[in-house]
């Protein structure tokens, strides 16, 4: 079926949202700064304000202009809006589609998706540095939430209805996704599909990489980079939760701020202190620098001490001091979750059901730590605002009801 391209107005600008507060692991109540467009014809939902323990966000959500009125009704049954990728570039290369829903597999289910988490591998694989695996949908989105809608033939622990979440290898900027039912968990109690989209992608990726490959344990002390990104604000949340010490670098004071308010023991602006002299003698260091903090990361890191690479953002290539390695018994780790295969990941979703997931209907330790909200249509500014560094906490795209 050939898919009709629905591209919004160029002039249509969405909703971006910052939330600062005061000093100190329990600082004021934030407060928001709100940046929305102007001349709308109309709003199509209210205004929802959403707060929680330490973090609180608006969203809006309304239609992009040409897709208002009947656009949604006019779609055949068997097809879905989603996002594409024209051709690899910025982010303007991403075109609103019709495109066929997706069929279940034996051994899959379809869920109907209410919100897909935004991160750093969608960027990359817009800008064609970051291709599907073999056999993945070539639309982005590594992570959602929403209800199941059908069942593959082999699949009996789910049903139609279910509220769920859900790690992908692609698939999330649409209405609707196939995913192998091992990947999928529950939504947890009291979270809504916005809030248990914070949690796939990122959760998945800290919990294997921190607990099962770096064996962080109770009373160590971790270092992380990046604290107020997605990833990081998520692994400092996770160490609290298992009794470990968390240590946060980020580039701004107010990030370092928000460092503190999601559980971090201390918060270091890399850009004005030397986070090596800052903390000397730690246990395990979660990088997503890469290359360029190769050589500070073993200096940072305690004899027996475990560094684990999750992300290159500086760079894949370093000169490394094996002298280092050799002399404080270190062990450097590296892994990615995309490319695995789907019996990996549900080892890894059965971890966290048992280990975690009791954890997450308090919203105490690990909670909802979202930056902003963007209606699907919107997936453009989503990106430039995750592109812009801005951002604290986790982006989301809300997947709009468009028919009638």
């Amino acid at each position: 079926m050939r898919r009709r391209e629905m591209v919004p107005s160029a002039t249509h600008t969405g909703i971006a949202i910052q939330a600062s507060a005061g000093t100190g692991l329990l600082g004021s109540t934030p407060s928001i700064k709100l940046t929305a467009a102007k001349n709308r014809n109309r709003f199509d939902q209210f205004f929802r304000l959403m707060a929680f323990p330490l973090v609180q966000h608006r969203r809006v959500c309304m239609p992009a202009q040409g897709l208002s009125g009947n656009v949604g009704s006019s779609l055949g049954s068997g097809n879905m809006l989603a996002i594409e990728i024209s051709s690899p570039g910025p982010s303007n290369v991403l075109r609103l589609v019709e495109r066929p829903k997706p069929e279940p597999h034996a051994d899959e289910l379809i869920i109907e998706i209410e919100a897909a988490g935004v991160g750093r591998p969608d960027l990359l694989q817009r800008q064609g540095k970051y291709p599907p695996p073999p056999g993945a949908s070539d639309i982005l989105g590594l992570d959602a939430a929403g209800t199941v809608h059908s069942l593959g033939a082999d699949v009996d622990n789910w049903k139609k209805g279910d509220r769920v979440c859900a790690i992908l290898s692609g698939g999330g900027y649409a209405e609707y996704c196939a995913v192998p039912a091992v990947q999928v968990l529950p939504i947890p109690g009291g979270w809504s599909a916005i809030e248990a989209a914070t949690l796939p992608e990122n959760l998945f990726t800290v919990y294997d990489n921190l607990v099962t490959r770096a064996s962080l344990r109770e009373g160590e002390t971790v270092l992380i980079h990046g604290g107020s990104s997605g990833i990081g604000s998520m692994a400092i949340m996770l160490a609290r939760a298992i009794g470990a010490i968390p240590i946060a670098t980020a580039g701004t004071r107010e990030k370092c701020e928000a460092c503190l308010r999601f559980g971090a023991t201390r918060a270091i602006d890399y850009k004005e202190s030397d986070f090596v002299a800052a903390s000397q003698g730690v246990d395990v260091v979660l990088d997503i620098v890469g290359g360029p903090y190769l050589d500070r990361n073993l200096d940072v890191l305690a004899t027996e001490g475990r560094l684990v690479v999750v992300s290159t953002l500086g760079g894949r290539t370093a000169t490394l001091d094996i002298g280092k390695v050799m002399s404080k018994r270190l062990r450097i780790l590296g892994s990615t979750m995309r490319a695995r295969t789907v019996a990996a990941k549900g080892e890894v979703a059965q971890a966290l059901l048992k280990n975690i997931w009791p954890l997450l209907p308090a919203k105490t330790t690990i909670r909802p730590l979202i930056d902003s909200v963007f209606p699907l249509a919107d997936a453009r500014l989503a990106h430039e605002r995750l592109e812009s560094g801005n951002h604290v906490g986790k982006i989301i795209l809300e997947i709009a009801k468009w028919r009638t």
